[in-house]
C-alpha cells in the first residue's frame, strides 16, 4: 500500500471517528494535486474547482503548505493563474520549486513565472 493510501486510511478513519464521512478539503486537494502529470502545472484555482470550490484557491494553498507527503503529493507542480512560482514555497522556497519543475521538463523563466499556454493541465486523463 503507498504512502498516499496509508494517508488517507489515516484520515479516514480520523473523519469516522468525528462522525464525517465525506473527504476533508485538503484531502481533495491532494488527490487533485497528485493527478496532475509530471511536466504539466495547475494553478490553485483550477485545483479549487476540480475539488467542487471554485472560490477557495487561497484555501488550496494552506493545504499545499501543510502537505503531509511532499514526495507524493507533488505541491511544487501547483502555480498561480498566471503561471508564477509560489514566493514563499513550502519545501525549499521558489528555487527549489523551480528546480524541481524544470527535472520534470517544465520551462521556467527568469521570472519565476511559467508559460500557461504550453504547461497547464486542466484536469483531463
Amino acid at each position: 500500500m503507498g504512502e498516499l493510501s496509508l494517508f488517507r486510511n489515516r484520515l479516514n478513519k480520523q473523519m469516522r471517528e468525528k462522525g464525517k464521512h465525506q473527504m476533508s478539503f485538503y484531502e481533495l486537494v491532494y488527490d487533485a494535486v497528485q493527478k496532475i502529470p509530471k511536466g504539466r502545472v495547475a494553478s490553485y484555482g483550477q485545483i479549487a474547482m476540480l475539488c467542487g470550490n471554485p472560490r477557495a484557491s487561497r484555501a488550496v494553498g494552506g493545504a499545499l503548505h501543510q502537505n503531509p507527503l511532499p514526495g507524493v503529493i507533488p505541491c511544487h507542480r501547483v502555480v498561480n493563474r498566471n503561471g508564477r512560482l509560489a514566493p514563499e514555497f513550502a519545501f525549499g522556497g521558489p528555487e527549489e520549486q523551480k528546480r524541481l519543475l524544470e527535472a520534470e521538463g517544465v520551462e521556467v523563466g527568469d521570472d519565476h513565472c511559467v508559460n500557461m499556454a504550453r504547461y497547464a493541465w486542466y484536469g483531463e486523463p
